[in-house]
């Protein structure tokens, strides 16, 4: 069962404050830095550290460059174009690019893609560490106006994107973190000065990054660059839902130093929480409250209750069976109520699927946008249905092998029980009993009573 991890941006985002916050919230240690040892990268080590900002305790993860490679951060100087006495100065939280220093080696995408395959990593977290270079690698490519694969991290830059980079890859792998969400990302103002002259903040890079994923940017009057390019990919590759569930409870929190100072505490607060599990009363006043005749009719529990349910389709003809697993993988964990697959046959009589979302209308934004990235597909119809529901309740009941979750639907003053699918798994796995044996117990000692 994967976690939900809540990214409160605040103060902007960067790739290390990423890392320092998942780190803070329990990713392992010894598992980063035996991907780190792994890398086919040299000239770094990493220092892992707490600092106080603002008042509050926070962890620090530093990327430390050896002379050759090392990366001048001049701090609040590179803002409103101010210039460091002596030479150019080259910014962490720049573009990352550059086409001008020869005697560093460059790498495109094609070299990180090898770092990267050929690493400690899981396949998990590789997917996730290519998904944000490829991110950076079409936001910088637009920015520049060169194909994608004519785009290069110089070295400088390389080395701090690819340990940041593949650090929250790690992290969130080994957090289980299987959804985000990060309502806005908030982002400073003024200029920056980086090797490709005085830019506007949010700089190019940022800027094509939140227009091509649809994040939410909210500017504010901090001077100064909070959303480097290296953490606005990681939020588009790793965000699942912009919207936090009515009420949750939080489970962990993690806060990650970032390097500058500003007038924001500068931090990046990370939470794992889980949706509240509403109370039988407030199931009931809620309840009430959406349909008042109930509170007045004693025999209201057994009717049938009505409301509007969205349902999404579309056709896809060229996506194998691994791609639509996965796609109902994704959905079914972004919030879809139902997914599933018919097969048919479409013009030139060419075998496909129709795919079916069933889903409410708030997590219809998120779930067309999974369809979109992970498919082929180019067009989305949907249409709102009403539907009427059986009134349910979860409730725990024992066994000789331990307890299971069943829901429980009435009709006319009768209960009909359904086991829970993973509740009966689980105590099948652990048990070693069979899943059947376990299912008809439940089924035969309900109708008993």
């Amino acid at each position: 069962m994967g976690k939900t991890l809540y990214l409160e941006c605040y103060s902007g985002i960067s790739g290390d404050m990423t890392v320092a916050a998942l780190l803070d919230l329990g990713a392992d240690r010894s598992v980063l830095d035996r991907v780190l040892k792994s890398l086919k990268v040299s000239g770094f080590e990493t220092k892992i550290s707490r600092v106080v900002k603002s008042g509050i305790d926070a962890c620090d993860f530093d990327v430390v460059l050896d002379k050759e490679h090392e990366n001048h951060d001049h701090d609040m100087e590179y803002l409103h174009g101010h210039h460091h006495e002596g030479h150019e100065s080259n910014h962490a939280h720049g573009t990352g690019t550059a086409q001008d220093h020869h005697h560093h080696e460059h790498r495109g995408i094609k070299e990180i893609t090898y770092i990267i395959e050929h690493s400690a990593m899981t396949e998990n977290a590789k997917k996730i560490a290519l998904r944000i270079f490829e991110i950076l690698a079409e936001a910088e490519s637009k920015a520049h106006n060169v194909p994608v694969d004519q785009v290069h991290f110089h070295e400088v830059g390389a080395v701090d994107s690819v340990v940041d980079i593949v650090s929250v890859a790690v992290c969130l792998d080994n957090l289980d973190v299987t959804e985000v969400i990060v309502p806005v990302l908030c982002e400073g103002r003024g200029t920056v000065r980086c090797q490709h002259g005085i830019l506007p903040i949010p700089v190019p890079a940022v800027a094509n990054i939140v227009s091509a994923n649809h994040l939410h940017l909210k500017m504010t009057e901090v001077e100064g660059e909070l959303v480097t390019p290296t953490g606005a990919a990681i939020v588009a590759a790793v965000k699942t839902k912009d919207k936090l569930p009515e009420t949750f409870e939080i489970r962990k929190i993690g806060i990650g130093a970032g390097k500058r100072q500003y007038e924001c505490p500068g931090i990046l607060r990370a939470m794992i929480i889980s949706q509240s599990a509403e109370t039988d009363e407030a199931k009931a006043q809620s309840e009430e409250f959406k349909n008042p005749e109930i509170g007045n009719n004693p025999k209201a529990e057994n009717q049938e209750t009505k409301d509007t349910i969205i349902k999404m389709e579309t056709n896809i003809d060229d996506c194998s069976g691994e791609v639509l697993g996965f796609v109902m993988e994704r959905l079914m964990k972004a919030g879809a109520r139902d997914v599933h697959y018919v097969p048919v046959f479409m013009k030139k009589n060419r075998p496909a699927w129709v795919l079916n979302v069933i889903c409410k209308e708030e997590d219809m934004e998120t779930l067309q946008n999974i369809i979109f990235e992970e498919t082929t597909t180019i067009g989305i119809r949907y249409s709102r249905m009403e539907r009427t529901i059986l009134p349910r309740e979860t409730r725990t009941l024992p066994t000789p092998w331990g307890e299971v979750q069943v829901k429980v639907c009435t009709l006319n003053g009768k209960e009909q029980l359904y086991p829970e699918y993973e509740s009966v798994a689980q105590l099948s796995r652990e048990k070693e009993i069979p899943f059947t044996e376990i299912y008809r117990y439940i089924v035969l000692a309900n109708k008993e009573k």
